[in-house]
């Protein structure tokens, strides 16, 4: 049986393999070993031992002359065979392409994890404040009370189990993050019949998110995306939502083939 101070550390490192790979998006393709300590505020002697491995597994790449990283398809496809269709073909990031592209707006994919709500894919959009930018990534989260996109996500949650959620997630709050039980309750049910929502995208930020759940997602695995943008900016609400469920319907509700519709060739093999 491992000690306590093995699982901690291996628990640590699996911690940090998952921010390396969080680290990677459209504005960061490539990384050096200093700019995942900067970020991660990690020691640069095992984080450059930690890329290595990576190399090694097939997860990055390094290039010899510049000496930077990149991810490699094996990153990208690990784990992808066990998703949902929406996500193995590849539509659910087409959606986040298209939005980021059609406003010039940030775009966040948020999902639950346990108590909190993570941002699971983060899309910065060229109109996106430098501040909202450095302060929002891939991986965050935080308690499901504390935002926007968590009220929707809790909406999702059957009764009495939500009721027990809420009240928990009061009884852990800090004293300064404590809410009245009454005015989440108006919030959540708010969400239930709007089916999307407005307000504080969380994470110590000043930043808003205009949200809505993505359809026909599985039971307890609620996803939500929503257009983030600086408290300061002014948008047409109407018009971000009438975007979402116009993407949403061209990108989600397509058709692949199916096995049934790929055309046999039982002479090929």
């Amino acid at each position: 049986m491992a000690t306590p101070s093995v699982s901690t550390n291996k628990a640590k490192i699996a911690r940090r393999v998952v921010e390396v790979l969080d680290y990677f998006d459209d504005n960061h393709c490539e990384a050096t070993v200093m700019d995942i300590v900067r970020r991660y505020d990690r020691p640069q002697s095992s984080t450059s031992e930690l890329l290595c491995s990576m190399v090694e597994l097939g997860l990055l790449y390094k290039d010899p002359y510049s000496r930077s990283y990149s991810l490699s398809p094996r990153a990208a496809l690990l784990g992808q065979a066990g998703q949902p269709d929406v996500i193995r073909d590849g539509r659910l990031m087409r959606l986040l392409d298209r939005l980021v592209a059609q406003t010039g707006l940030s775009v966040a994919l948020f999902g639950m994890v346990g108590l909190n709500t993570q941002i699971i894919s983060w899309r910065p959009g060229p109109r996106t404040s430098p501040a909202v930018k450095r302060d929002l990534s891939g991986g965050l989260q935080e308690p499901l009370s504390q935002s926007a996109p968590g009220w929707l996500l809790l909406s999702t949650v059957a009764q009495p189990r939500c009721d027990g959620l809420v009240r928990r997630l009061n009884a852990e709050a800090s004293d300064d993050r404590k809410f009245s039980l009454p005015e989440m309750a108006a919030r959540l049910q708010a969400c239930r019949v709007d089916g999307n929502v407005q307000g504080p995208v969380g994470y110590n930020t000043k930043a808003e998110v205009l949200g809505v759940l993505l359809p026909d997602q599985q039971r307890d695995r609620p996803l939500a995306v929503g257009f983030v943008y600086g408290a300061e900016e002014k948008v047409n609400v109407a018009g971000l939502l009438q975007c979402l469920e116009e993407a949403m319907h061209q990108c989600l509700d397509e058709t692949g083939a199916t096995t049934a519709e790929v055309e046999r060739l039982p002479n090929a093999a």
